[in-house]
Protein backbone atom coordinates (compact mmCIF):
# COMPACT_ATOMS: atom_id res chain seq x y z
CA UNK A 1 0.00 0.00 0.00
CA UNK A 2 1.37 3.42 -0.93
CA UNK A 3 1.51 6.18 1.70
CA UNK A 4 0.35 9.20 -0.33
CA UNK A 5 -0.47 9.95 -3.93
CA UNK A 6 2.85 11.70 -4.60
CA UNK A 7 5.06 9.27 -2.65
CA UNK A 8 6.02 7.31 -5.79
CA UNK A 9 7.00 10.42 -7.74
CA UNK A 10 10.61 11.00 -8.71
CA UNK A 11 11.15 14.68 -7.94
CA UNK A 12 14.54 15.16 -9.56
CA UNK A 13 14.11 12.77 -12.49
CA UNK A 14 11.86 12.80 -15.53
CA UNK A 15 8.18 11.93 -15.81
CA UNK A 16 6.52 9.13 -13.87
CA UNK A 17 3.84 6.72 -15.06
CA UNK A 18 0.30 7.06 -13.71
CA UNK A 19 -1.21 3.71 -12.78
CA UNK A 20 -4.72 2.58 -11.79
CA UNK A 21 -4.57 0.40 -8.68
CA UNK A 22 -7.97 -1.19 -9.37
CA UNK A 23 -7.25 -2.36 -12.92
CA UNK A 24 -3.45 -2.33 -13.02
CA UNK A 25 -3.69 -0.31 -16.24
CA UNK A 26 -1.33 2.46 -17.25
CA UNK A 27 -3.42 5.65 -17.35
CA UNK A 28 -0.57 7.83 -18.65
CA UNK A 29 2.99 6.85 -19.55
CA UNK A 30 4.74 10.18 -18.92
CA UNK A 31 3.28 12.41 -16.21
CA UNK A 32 5.02 15.64 -15.26
CA UNK A 33 4.70 17.23 -11.82
CA UNK A 34 3.65 20.81 -11.11
CA UNK A 35 4.30 21.14 -7.39
CA UNK A 36 5.91 24.56 -7.03
CA UNK A 37 4.01 27.83 -7.08
CA UNK A 38 5.43 28.74 -10.51
CA UNK A 39 4.74 25.37 -12.15
CA UNK A 40 1.22 25.19 -10.69
CA UNK A 41 0.40 28.66 -12.05
CA UNK A 42 1.71 27.80 -15.51
CA UNK A 43 0.18 24.34 -15.80
CA UNK A 44 -0.37 23.54 -19.48
CA UNK A 45 -0.58 27.17 -20.60
CA UNK A 46 1.36 27.93 -23.76
CA UNK A 47 1.19 24.37 -25.08
CA UNK A 48 -0.65 23.27 -28.21
CA UNK A 49 -1.61 19.91 -26.72
CA UNK A 50 -0.48 16.97 -24.66
CA UNK A 51 1.58 14.15 -26.09
CA UNK A 52 -0.35 10.86 -26.32
CA UNK A 53 0.15 9.14 -22.97
CA UNK A 54 1.25 12.39 -21.34
CA UNK A 55 -0.20 14.24 -18.39
CA UNK A 56 0.38 16.79 -15.67
CA UNK A 57 -0.20 16.44 -11.91
CA UNK A 58 -0.87 19.73 -10.13
CA UNK A 59 -0.57 19.51 -6.34
CA UNK A 60 -1.82 20.81 -4.07
CA UNK A 61 -4.79 21.83 -6.19
CA UNK A 62 -8.57 21.65 -5.87
CA UNK A 63 -9.60 23.75 -8.89
CA UNK A 64 -8.38 24.46 -12.40
CA UNK A 65 -9.27 26.95 -15.08
CA UNK A 66 -8.95 26.64 -18.82
CA UNK A 67 -8.57 30.38 -19.55
CA UNK A 68 -6.26 30.95 -22.54
CA UNK A 69 -5.94 27.20 -23.17
CA UNK A 70 -5.85 25.97 -26.78
CA UNK A 71 -7.21 22.45 -26.32
CA UNK A 72 -9.61 20.35 -24.23
CA UNK A 73 -8.41 17.98 -21.50
CA UNK A 74 -9.70 15.28 -19.19
CA UNK A 75 -9.25 16.18 -15.50
CA UNK A 76 -9.12 13.74 -12.59
CA UNK A 77 -9.32 15.11 -9.06
CA UNK A 78 -7.78 12.86 -6.39
CA UNK A 79 -7.50 12.99 -2.60
CA UNK A 80 -4.20 12.67 -0.68
CA UNK A 81 -4.18 8.89 -1.12
CA UNK A 82 -4.84 9.07 -4.88
CA UNK A 83 -8.50 8.07 -4.67
CA UNK A 84 -10.50 9.57 -7.55
CA UNK A 85 -13.11 11.97 -6.12
CA UNK A 86 -14.20 13.71 -9.34
CA UNK A 87 -13.81 13.25 -13.09
CA UNK A 88 -14.31 15.93 -15.73
CA UNK A 89 -14.18 14.66 -19.29
CA UNK A 90 -13.43 16.88 -22.28
CA UNK A 91 -13.02 20.11 -20.31
CA UNK A 92 -12.95 22.79 -22.98
CA UNK A 93 -11.05 26.11 -23.05
CA UNK A 94 -12.57 28.97 -21.01
CA UNK A 95 -14.16 26.61 -18.44
CA UNK A 96 -13.50 25.94 -14.73
CA UNK A 97 -13.57 22.69 -12.73
CA UNK A 98 -13.57 22.44 -8.91
CA UNK A 99 -13.52 19.69 -6.29
CA UNK A 100 -13.11 20.91 -2.72
CA UNK A 101 -12.31 17.36 -1.54
CA UNK A 102 -9.31 17.09 -3.90
CA UNK A 103 -5.64 17.27 -3.01
CA UNK A 104 -4.41 17.17 -6.60
CA UNK A 105 -5.67 17.25 -10.16
CA UNK A 106 -4.31 15.21 -13.03
CA UNK A 107 -4.67 16.77 -16.47
CA UNK A 108 -4.72 14.29 -19.35
CA UNK A 109 -5.31 14.30 -23.08
CA UNK A 110 -9.07 14.55 -23.84
CA UNK A 111 -10.46 11.04 -24.28
CA UNK A 112 -7.87 9.37 -22.05
CA UNK A 113 -10.33 8.56 -19.28
CA UNK A 114 -12.74 6.86 -21.65
CA UNK A 115 -9.91 4.73 -23.09
CA UNK A 116 -8.43 3.75 -19.73
CA UNK A 117 -11.66 3.18 -17.78
CA UNK A 118 -10.84 5.39 -14.78
CA UNK A 119 -13.83 5.63 -12.40
CA UNK A 120 -14.74 7.50 -9.23
CA UNK A 121 -13.25 5.59 -6.28
CA UNK A 122 -10.30 4.16 -8.23
CA UNK A 123 -6.92 4.58 -6.56
CA UNK A 124 -4.32 6.11 -8.85
CA UNK A 125 -0.63 6.20 -8.08
CA UNK A 126 2.60 7.40 -9.64
CA UNK A 127 5.09 4.68 -10.49
CA UNK A 128 8.81 5.27 -9.99
CA UNK A 129 9.51 5.75 -13.69
CA UNK A 130 7.83 6.18 -17.03
CA UNK A 131 6.05 3.09 -18.32
CA UNK A 132 7.97 1.86 -21.32
CA UNK A 133 8.12 -1.12 -23.57
CA UNK A 134 11.09 -3.37 -22.77
CA UNK A 135 14.30 -2.32 -24.51
CA UNK A 136 15.46 -4.97 -26.99
CA UNK A 137 18.91 -6.44 -26.33
CA UNK A 138 21.77 -4.77 -28.22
Amino acid sequence: MRETFLSGARWEAGPSALMNGRTGAVVARAVELAVTSATRRKGLLGRDGLEPGGGLVIAPCSSIHMFFMRFAIDAVFVDRRGRVVKIVRNLKPWRIAVSFRAYAVIELEAGSLERTGVSIGDRLYLDAGPAQLPTPPA
